[in-house]
């Protein structure tokens, strides 16, 4: 089924050791979109991304990802979901390219280009380099390449920007339209980085206490706050009005 969003949440519950941590969360993601998820640390950004992958179960609530329930088709869903939840880990020692030849193994996948994947993120210079050698933006990529190996209509990124310098920041924002663009893939970006996800995301979404207090494009928050993100989100944060 083909519906505007690639993603829906409704009143999404979860709940650790007998506290609830995601609050009745409503999320929606349109399709060849970035969308931007924000909000403090701990608000529960890393946990809701997990529960879309199928990696943790909700205790309430309803997920769907490219039309189908998370939890009744979670290996159809996997399918089409690429991730870099956590930092990539790679063996050092070998190339990018044995890398991800073993991850296509692992996948069991074998039609698709690695030199392709590659070029497409960045690193065809640096097919015969040993993971040492490599930059953490270049880590950042090669992660990358690994999640879109197998062509995902679904790109879920947990802070991929940390750590990086200046340039590796407006590499990885390039590389982010790039694979919107030519590849139709949807990418979701949790990040507490505001001025990057201001120049990156189409839509945010802010997380508060388990919930999303509200999804708003980044044209209507430049338009109505001239300041910019920041002045959204720290007012937001503040208990402020913001549907005027």
């Amino acid at each position: 089924m083909h519906t505007e969003f690639i993603v829906q949440t409704k009143d999404l519950v979860k709940v650790f050791h007998g506290r609830e941590v995601i609050s009745h969360l409503n999320m929606h993601v349109k399709r060849e979109t970035i969308y931007g998820f924000l909000g403090e640390n701990g608000a529960g950004k890393t946990t809701v991304l997990k529960m879309l992958m199928g990696l943790l179960t909700q205790t309430s609530g309803q997920i769907e990802v490219n039309g189908l329930d998370v939890l009744s088709n979670r290996k159809t869903v996997l399918k089409n979901i690429g991730s870099i939840i956590e930092t990539p880990i790679f063996y050092e020692h070998l190339t990018a390219v044995q890398n991800l030849e073993l991850h296509q193994s692992y996948m069991q996948i074998s039609h698709n280009d690695i030199d392709e994947t590659l070029q497409l993120v960045g690193l065809n210079q640096a097919t015969k380099q040993h993971i040492s050698e490599f930059s953490l933006g270049m880590k950042q990529r090669l992660g990358i390449a690994r999640a879109i190996l197998h062509r995902p209509k679904l790109l879920l990124l947990d802070e991929p920007i940390n750590g990086l310098d200046p340039i590796g920041i407006r590499q990885m924002r390039e590389l982010f339209a790039k694979l919107v663009k030519e590849q139709r893939m949807t990418i979701i970006i949790s990040s507490h980085i505001l001025s990057e996800i201001e120049q990156i995301a189409d839509t945010i979404g802010v997380i508060t206490s388990g919930r999303i207090e509200r999804e708003v494009s980044i044209a209507e928050v430049k338009n109505k706050y001239p300041n910019g993100l920041e002045d959204y989100f720290f007012q937001l944060m503040n208990g402020g009005n913001n549907n005027d």
